[in-house]
């Protein structure tokens, strides 16, 4: 078995590849941003570049690599490396595996980055001993993985883990929303009284506890007159993740009060993943969750002990995810070491 393995995670804003040791760890990386705008053409040469400046910088040649393990972030046919979407960059619709195995000359693997991400961390992270693992990641959206026996869930079509679009707010009050109505609206009952997300729908947990969400409220709050030490934002500006971790350290009552609301809302979703999958670890991974655990984790923690579902005794544990920004490029590396 050849020592050296090339995962590449794929992103919104930076593409990065890192050689990985058979053991998982990272030897070396390279990191540039994704391309902006054009045919799926330049991101496809993007990502090849990105392989052999790796390649280069680190006086490797082809030969010397077992396999290379891309992930995206979007729905995935890992069986063919076919790209059926990604919302946010142009690779929808893509044969990524075949178009890289041909241009490098060596079996390239393509996945889901969330379910990679959840990979990399049970085979060399915090999910490490661990027989089922479930990694849900709190960014930009809300992404999540399986992982049972090794082997990653993708569902029927592909699509097992979107836990950002459960819902999670159902936007009807109570049954009598239904009495003497024999036609109810459907498509007005689902289009008010929960926040909308990126998808289309309203009440996903995604909408109500990602990055985005966080920032919609605290403008809803900055709106209503709510003092923050955030202030002066205008629409083009992203609260980033640091940003948050500041708020938090100095006491910001906004701040304060809209992570306490999206780390309970997380909370109730971890509780509906053991409810529906009991994995033995459940990984909390993502920019949110990396700046802002030591805040969100015991308040997660407190919704998912307040669970009056009686169980048998268990070792069950959630946790933070161990290997950061380089959980889903290792994960991708993963991929191919698992084969060989």
């Amino acid at each position: 078995m050849k020592k050296h393995y090339i995962g590449v995670d794929v992103g919104g804003t930076k593409i990065q590849a890192n050689l990985v040791a058979d053991d998982g760890a990272v030897l070396a990386n390279n990191r540039q941003d994704t391309p902006r705008g054009g045919e799926s053409e330049v991101s496809v040469n993007a990502i090849e570049e990105s392989i052999r400046t790796l390649l280069y910088e680190n006086n490797l040649t082809i030969k010397d690599i077992g396999g290379i393990g891309i992930a995206v972030p979007g729905l995935v046919v890992p069986e063919t490396g076919y790209v059926v979407v990604t919302p946010n960059m142009n690779l929808s619709g893509v044969e990524l595996g075949k178009i890289l195995k041909k241009r490098l000359g060596i079996s390239v693997a393509v996945g889901n980055d969330c379910n990679l991400g959840t990979l990399g961390e049970f085979r060399y992270g915090s999910g490490r001993g661990a027989k089922s693992v479930v990694g849900i990641f709190v960014g930009t959206g809300i992404g999540s993985g399986i992982v049972i026996d090794g082997k990653v869930i993708g569902g029927a079509a592909c699509s097992a883990g979107e836990i950002g679009h459960i819902v999670a707010r159902i936007p009807v009050k109570n049954w009598t929303k239904f009495l003497n109505n024999d036609k109810v609206d459907l498509s007005e009952m689902l289009t008010k009284k929960a926040p909308k997300c990126g998808c289309g729908n309203r009440g996903c947990f995604e909408a109500l506890a990602s990055r985005t969400a966080i920032e919609r409220m605290i403008r809803e709050g900055l709106a209503s007159g709510v003092k923050s030490v955030i202030k002066d934002i205008d629409n083009d500006t992203v609260i980033k993740s640091g940003a948050l971790l500041r708020a938090l350290k100095a006491n910001d009552a906004l701040v304060t009060a809209v992570m306490r609301y999206a780390s309970y809302v997380i909370g109730c979703g971890c509780l509906t993943v053991r409810h529906l999958l009991d994995p033995e670890v459940i990984v909390l991974g993502g920019g949110v969750i990396e700046a802002c655990h030591k805040f969100m984790l015991p308040l997660i923690d407190e919704v998912v002990q307040s669970d009056q579902l009686a169980s048998a005794k268990s070792n069950r544990r959630i946790t933070v995810a161990e290997l950061g920004d380089n959980a889903v490029a290792v994960g991708a590396a993963a991929l191919r070491l698992i084969e060989d």
